[in-house]
């Protein structure tokens, strides 16, 4: 080998010994981190599950038409979480459903403010948050399972949404910079001569102007936690990306089409969901 002279550089051991030292000394902060996401997925999914389905899916429906006011978006969502229900994954949609609601939202409440500040800061979002997100989006998604077994009390739920929630985040922080730095001066400056502070100029100015922007993010940010959480099911998660995985590994055909149109008809959901919020929000 031609580079055979040079010293491996054993950032792999590095990293293992990193994460030994947080187990060994912040353990206790990442077993209280894991019963708040059992608790929460739990919860969601009890929630809901107290439901009959059709109730549920009537319910789904008139969301849907209450948020877009366009019948073809409800009927769609009947249908979908019908045919769902009808190839018996019911069960497993909402379970997984769980997953990405907590996975996204927690991935959302860290990244929208990361991306505020990587907006009012240019050297802090060129010296250390863009390098980040690069790594963040460009580390294959199988890696984050790794230390997140390890740290967060081995397979289950909790290692897949931890996980989700780091491959997740990039676009809700990226999104979030680019619709503030996009604002136009001139409305900048309207406010600053109208007297408006800096937390106003944030709030009353900035942030709505930006709104379709980050709810673009948000969208991503939900597509994102649902292919992760999928991928979750290597880590022991449960959901429809278990009856993939186990379609896969055992090589049953019918099971493996049927969880993975069950998957895409909750993808296409919650993306016409969302999309149809920042449409509201971007006409109001």
């Amino acid at each position: 080998m031609l580079s055979s002279w040079l010293p491996r550089l054993p950032i792999g051991e590095w990293f293992r010994v990193f994460v030994d030292f947080l187990y060994d000394y912040v353990g206790w902060l990442f077993s209280a981190f894991t019963d708040l996401i059992n608790f929460l997925i739990r919860n969601i999914n009890g929630f809901m599950t107290l439901f009959p389905s059709l109730v549920l899916i009537l319910i789904f429906g008139a969301l849907a038409y209450l948020i877009s006011r366009r019948r073809g978006l409800a009927l769609f969502v009947i249908i979908a979480f019908v045919f769902v229900d009808s190839i018996e994954y019911w069960d497993d949609l909402l379970y997984t459903l769980s997953m990405v609601i907590v996975g996204s939202l927690i991935a959302l409440l860290i990244g929208i403010p990361i991306g505020i500040l990587a907006a009012r800061n240019d050297r802090l979002n060129d010296s250390l948050i863009r390098p980040i997100l690069d790594f963040m989006q460009t580390l294959p998604a199988f890696v984050y399972l790794i230390p997140a077994v390890i740290l967060f009390g081995g397979v289950g739920d909790t290692p897949g949404v931890v996980a989700t929630i780091i491959f997740a985040m990039p676009p809700a922080v990226r999104l979030t910079n680019l619709g503030i730095r996009q604002v136009p001066k001139e409305v900048l400056e309207a406010g600053k001569a109208q007297g408006s502070t800096e937390r106003q100029l944030l709030f009353k100015v900035q942030l709505p102007v930006a709104l379709p922007s980050i709810m673009a993010g948000i969208n991503q940010t939900i597509m994102l936690a649902l292919s992760m959480v999928v991928i979750g099911a290597m880590a022991g998660s449960f959901g429809l990306g278990r009856e993939v995985y186990r379609a896969v590994t055992m090589a049953r055909i019918a099971q493996g089409f049927e969880s993975g149109v069950a998957v895409v008809l909750l993808a296409m959901v919650l993306d016409r969901f969302t999309q149809a919020l920042g449409d509201k929000i971007a006409d109001r």
